[in-house]
C-alpha cells in the first residue's frame, strides 16, 4: 500500500516482492536481507544517462554501504536482459531487479510508478526490520545522489546503537 498521494512513506511496513536480478535472474526481493538495511533505487531506465550516472555513483559507494551493511537493490521496469548488459557495461555489481510482468507492479506498490509507464526516480531505505525508514522522490532528470541514503543508514545505525544499550 502506498501513499495515495504518492511515494509511500516513512513507517509504513514495506510491501513484499521478489523480482527477477542480475546477474542470474534468480528471484530477489528485501525479506531476503531481513536484519540489514535495504535501499531499494527505483529508477525510470537503463542505458539513460541520468540512470548510468546514478547507479555508478552507488556502485562507487559499496563501501560506505557495506559499512552500514546495507543492501541496494536497483529496480526498474526493463527486462533483466537488458539489465544485465546495462550492469556490464556500467560496472555494477549490486542486483538490478526487473519490475517488467506486470510491468512496474512492484514500483506501483510503493507509489513510485509515472503515468509514462516507467518507474519513478525514488529511493526508499528500509530498516532491519522491513518499515520504510526514509523515502524521497526526485525529478526524474536529476540524480538525487547518496547523500539522503546515508543520513537516512546513519539514523537507523543510531537507533540501533541506542536499542542495544
Amino acid at each position: 500500500m502506498s501513499d495515495p498521494n504518492g511515494l509511500i512513506q516513512p513507517g509504513r511496513p514495506a510491501p513484499g516482492f521478489t523480482l527477477a536480478s542480475t546477474p542470474d535472474g534468480r528471484q530477489t526481493g528485501p525479506e531476503q536481507f531481513r536484519g540489514r538495511p535495504v535501499v531499494l533505487a527505483f529508477y525510470p531506465a537503463d542505458w539513460s544517462p541520468v540512470c548510468g550516472d546514478q547507479m555508478s555513483l552507488y556502485q562507487a559507494a559499496t563501501p560506505v554501504f557495506d559499512s552500514y551493511q546495507a543492501v541496494v537493490l536497483g529496480i526498474s521496469v526493463d527486462s533483466i536482459w537488458s539489465h544485465r548488459a546495462f550492469a556490464q557495461s556500467q560496472g555494477i555489481e549490486f542486483p538490478l531487479l526487473a519490475d517488467f510482468e506486470p510491468k512496474g507492479e512492484v514500483a506501483r506498490a510503493y507509489g513510485a510508478y509515472t503515468s509514462e509507464g516507467v518507474a519513478a526516480r525514488a529511493l526508499v531505505v528500509l530498516d532491519p526490520s522491513g518499515t520504510v525508514a526514509w523515502s524521497y522522490l526526485s525529478p526524474s532528470d536529476v540524480n538525487p545522489g547518496a547523500d539522503g541514503i546515508f543520513d537516512a543508514l546513519e539514523r537507523i545505525a543510531a537507533d540501533r546503537k541506542v536499542m542495544a544499550g
